[in-house]
C-alpha cells in the first residue's frame, strides 16, 4: 500500500517537472471567465455558439490514459466534465503526466455533448493554478472519521453533503437579519471583552489587558448592554455574533456558539412568545420550503400554533414528583436517580434544572414554549404577580432548547438584590452564578423600559433544519484539543 510520504514525494516530482519546464505551479492570478454554475445554466447557447471559455476549480476525478483524459471539475458552484486529447489540448504529454486530483487548475475551451449526454469541456489548454501536493480523502466523500472532518474542515467541505449544511447555515443567518429588520429591529454590535461577564449563568473565560493592567471576560451573553440601548432610547436592538463558555463539550453545546439576541422595549414574555413563534416558522418555511422538517427520525409541524407549558407541570409529568412541595433531600434524591450531580454552591433551582434536562426535554419533540420558572433560576428576569415564578419561556423542539426568553427585569432594587443572591451561590462554589454589575445596576436606575427579550440559538436551529445530531456538525471549526 502506498504511504502518505511516498504520495507526496511523488507529486513533489511532478512539480519539479512543472518548474523545468518554466511553469509557475502557484501563479499570481487567474483568467477564469465564468463560474461552472452559470455555464451549466445556458450550456445549449454555449454549445451552439462554439465560444471558447475559461473554467478554473479543482479536479476531483481523472480517468483514461493514452491520447484522451476525462476529468471531472468544481468550482464550488458547480461540477463539470473535461477532456484532454493529445492533437487538441497544447502541452497534452506534460499534463498528462503531472496531473492529480486535487489539483487546482484552469481549463479553456469550448462545448459539446459526450454520446452519453454529459456536458462537457474540450480543452485546448490547461493551466496549473496550485498543484496539489497531499491526496484528497477516499472517494472525495469527505473524511469519515469524525475527529478528522472536524479538524480539516477544509477537505470535509469538499464533499456535497457538509457544504450544503453549511450553506442551509449562512441562509438561516440572512433570513433571520431579514425578519428582525422587517420588524423594525437594529443591529448593533456590544463588546466581546467584558468587564463583568453578565447575562446568563456560565463560567467565562477569563483574560487579562497588559497596556491597561485589568482583568476581562470574553462575553457569555451580550444581554447587559443590548438593555441599555433600550435605555438610551433604542427601542428595538438585536446582535448576531459569537459567545463564550468556559463549559463541557456534548452533542449541543461548544465553548464558543452562536446566538441571535433581541430586545423590544414596551414587550413582555406574552408578545416575544408570538414575535419567537413568526420567527421560526418563517424561518422553517423560507428556507426548507415546507412547515413541516424530518429531525431524529420525528416529523416535525411548525405549521400548527406551538403549544404551552409549565415548567413544573412538565416535571410532575415525567419526574413523577412535585417539585414545589418537595424537600431538599426529595430533590437531591431525584437528581441521583437521573444522575445529576450536585456540585458546590448549587441551588436547588439548578438541581431542578439537571433532573429537567434529563427527564423532561428528550420528550419536548413537537414545538412547545415552557413557561413559568422559578424566580432564582433566571436573575434577570421579571417576577410574576406570584413571586415565586419569573414570566420567562423556553422554546423546545426535537429535544433541543432553540430559544430562552423573558420579560425584562427593570426593577433596579430588586436586580441588586438578585444579583446578591448569586453572589451568595458564587461564594458557596457555583462558578455559574451571575456577578453583581454594578454599572448596570446604575443604568437602570435611569429607568430601563418593561421590555422582552430573547436568545436564539443559531447553532441549535440548524442542526434541526440539517438533522445533525451533534453541534459540531454545523459549526464549521468547533473547539478541538491540538494533536499531540
Amino acid at each position: 500500500m502506498t504511504t502518505l510520504l511516498e504520495i507526496r514525494n511523488a507529486r513533489l516530482e511532478k512539480l519539479k517537472m512543472l518548474a523545468d519546464a518554466g511553469i509557475n505551479p502557484y501563479p499570481i492570478s487567474s483568467r477564469k471567465s465564468s463560474d461552472i454554475s452559470l455555464v451549466l445554466k445556458k450550456f445549449d447557447s454555449l454549445v451552439a455558439s462554439k465560444k471558447k471559455v475559461t473554467l478554473a476549480g479543482r479536479l476531483m476525478a481523472l480517468r483514461g490514459q493514452g491520447a484522451i483524459m476525462f476529468f471531472d471539475l468544481s468550482d464550488g458552484t458547480g461540477k463539470i466534465q473535461g477532456t484532454l486529447k493529445s492533437d487538441e489540448t497544447k502541452d497534452f504529454e506534460l499534463f498528462s503526466k503531472v496531473l492529480d486530483i486535487g489539483d487546482i487548475v484552469e481549463v479553456s475551451g469550448h462545448f459539446f455533448i459526450t454520446k452519453r449526454g454529459e456536458k462537457t469541456i474540450a480543452s485546448l489548454t490547461v493551466r496549473m493554478l496550485a498543484k496539489s501536493l497531499r491526496p484528497l480523502p477516499e472517494k472525495w466523500h469527505g473524511l469519515q472519521d469524525m475527529e478528522e472532518r472536524l479538524r480539516r474542515r477544509y477537505l470535509d467541505l469538499l464533499a456535497d453533503e457538509t457544504k450544503k449544511r453549511f450553506l442551509t447555515r449562512s441562509r438561516i443567518v440572512t433570513a433571520v437579519r431579514a425578519f428582525l429588520e422587517k420588524k423594525g429591529f437594529v443591529e448593533v454590535e456590544t463588546p466581546m471583552l467584558q468587564h463583568v461577564a453578565g447575562g446568563a449563568s456560565a463560567t467565562p473565560f477569563k483574560t487579562h489587558h497588559n497596556f491597561l493592567d485589568i482583568p476581562l471576560y470574553l462575553r457569555i451573553a451580550p444581554e447587559i448592554y443590548l438593555k441599555e440601548l433600550l435605555v438610551g432610547g433604542v427601542p428595538k436592538v438585536y446582535e448576531i455574533g459569537r459567545n463564550f463558555r468556559n463549559e463541557g463539550i456534548d452533542v449541543t453545546h461548544n465553548p464558543e456558539f452562536t446566538t441571535v439576541e433581541f430586545y423590544e422595549s414596551f414587550a413582555d414574555a406574552k408578545k416575544f412568545r408570538k414575535l419567537v413563534e413568526a420567527l421560526t416558522q418563517t424561518l422553517v418555511k423560507k428556507i426548507v420550503g415546507t412547515d413541516k422538517i424530518i429531525y431524529s427520525g420525528n416529523e416535525i409541524d411548525f405549521g400548527k400554533k406551538f403549544s404551552t407549558i409549565k415548567y413544573f407541570d412538565l416535571l410532575e409529568q415525567y419526574a413523577h414528583f412535585n417539585p414545589a412541595k418537595a424537600s431538599e433531600a426529595e430533590i437531591e434524591a431525584k437528581a441521583k436517580e437521573y444522575g445529576v450531580t450536585k456540585g458546590a454552591g448549587d441551588s436547588r433551582e439548578k438541581l431542578l434544572d439537571g433532573i429537567y434536562k434529563k427527564a423532561c426535554r428528550p420528550h419536548l419533540i413537537q414545538p412547545i414554549f415552557v413557561i413559568d420558572y422559578p424566580t432564582p433560576s433566571l436573575p434577570l428576569a421579571k417576577r410574576l404577580p406570584k413571586k415565586d415564578f419569573v414570566d420567562a419561556f423556553q422554546l423546545v423542539v426535537g429535544g433541543l432548547e432553540l430559544v430562552k426568553a423573558f420579560s425584562e427585569l427593570n426593577d433596579p432594587i430588586d436586580q441588586a438584590q438578585r444579583f446578591f443572591l448569586e453572589e451568595q451561590n458564587k461564594k458557596a462554589g457555583d462558578k455559574e452564578a451571575q456577578s453583581m454589575d454594578s454599572e448596570f445596576i446604575e443604568a437602570i436606575e435611569y429607568g430601563l423600559p418593561p421590555a422582552g427579550g430573547a436568545g436564539f440559538s443559531i447553532d441549535r436551529f440548524t442542526m434541526l433544519l440539517t438533522d445533525s445530531k451533534n453541534i459540531r456538525e454545523v459549526i464549521l471549526f468547533p473547539t478541538l484539543r491540538p494533536r499531540s
